[in-house]
């Protein structure tokens, strides 16, 4: 007859497998941890580049914006004969889109008047002349910065008569004539093309003939709108201006040794604050860009 195990010894051998079965459980969760903690330990090494590559569009968005900001805002102001209106406006649409910070302020007339209010104080930082002698009495006052003086452009002038005109004027010498009773001309004391037409007449022997018919304007832009209403019977003015109207018509140009003399120079005015601003803006005068808006309206760039 067999002997049976006693009970203690059956329950305790139970106990022993439920224990090494619990443990092997245990070994295995353990195991599942640690390889989840492990993977989610790497998950920031892939994210870094990420972070890295956000940074540096930051930086770089910051470094813009500050250099930006940093662009001090300057306000030019312009004075320029009244025969360059269209075109300085356009150049200045045009150089103010470049230069975001810049402010352009024109002020055009006749340049004799620029002259005056330039040595009596007025804002300018740039001025172009539409005559050599207004440049020369304010670099001989030491008014503008004398190497900052070029000469710019040339023009030409020439005899204009409305467009409708029935006078069948074709030349100067036909001004003298009695049919003819009023001619406009700008100011010769004060505006280029003034001193151009009387100069053209003091060469052609006309003077004499021709001075009791003057109707004096404060520029050519005032000499083109007597003309072009009527008001007069002929005038002279800039190739330039009588070739933005359609009221008009031309019958002759000046002599060429009077033409010749047309010369527009540009220069920085001594008293401005912000001359390093003048200079570039002056600089882009002479560039290819403002050259090419020059000469649309007329002007011969003579260049640096």
């Amino acid at each position: 007859m067999k002997k049976r195990l006693p009970i203690f010894l059956l329950i305790l051998s139970l106990l022993l497998v439920l224990v090494l079965a619990m443990g092997a459980c245990s070994n295995t969760t353990s195991t599942s941890t640690t390889v989840k903690t492990t993977t989610t330990a790497a998950q920031p090494t892939t994210s870094t580049p990420k972070t890295t590559a956000t940074t540096a569009k930051t930086t770089a968005a910051v470094t813009s914006t500050t250099t930006q900001a940093t662009q001090t805002a300057v306000t030019l102001n312009v004075s320029a004969a009244s025969s360059l209106t269209d075109a300085i406006k356009e150049i200045n649409t045009l150089y103010t889109k470049n230069n975001p910070n810049v402010t352009l302020t024109p002020n055009f007339a006749g340049s004799g008047t620029l002259q005056k209010q330039i040595e009596q104080g007025a804002p300018a930082d740039v001025f172009i002349s539409a005559g050599a002698s207004q440049m020369d009495a304010l670099e001989k006052a030491s008014l503008i910065v004398s190497s900052t003086r070029k000469n710019l452009l040339k023009n030409t002038l020439v005899l204009i008569v409305p467009a409708d005109s029935t006078l069948g004027l074709l030349s100067f010498r036909d001004l003298a004539g009695e049919k003819v009773k009023q001619i406009a001309i700008g100011d010769p004391a004060s505006v280029p093309a003034g001193k151009y037409a009387q100069s053209t007449f003091d060469e052609l022997g006309l003077t004499s003939q021709l001075s009791g018919k003057y109707v004096i304007g404060a520029d050519v832009k005032a000499v083109l709108s007597y003309v072009e209403s009527g008001n007069v019977d002929a005038g002279l003015v800039y190739l330039t201006d009588a070739r933005l109207s359609s009221k008009v018509k031309i019958v002759a140009f000046a002599p060429d040794d009077i033409n010749a003399k047309i010369i527009y120079p540009a220069a920085v005015i001594a008293a401005s604050k912000v001359s390093e601003a003048a200079t570039k803006y002056e600089n882009f005068l002479f560039g290819a860009e403002a050259k090419a808006i020059f000469e649309k309206y007329g002007f011969t760039v003579i260049g640096q």
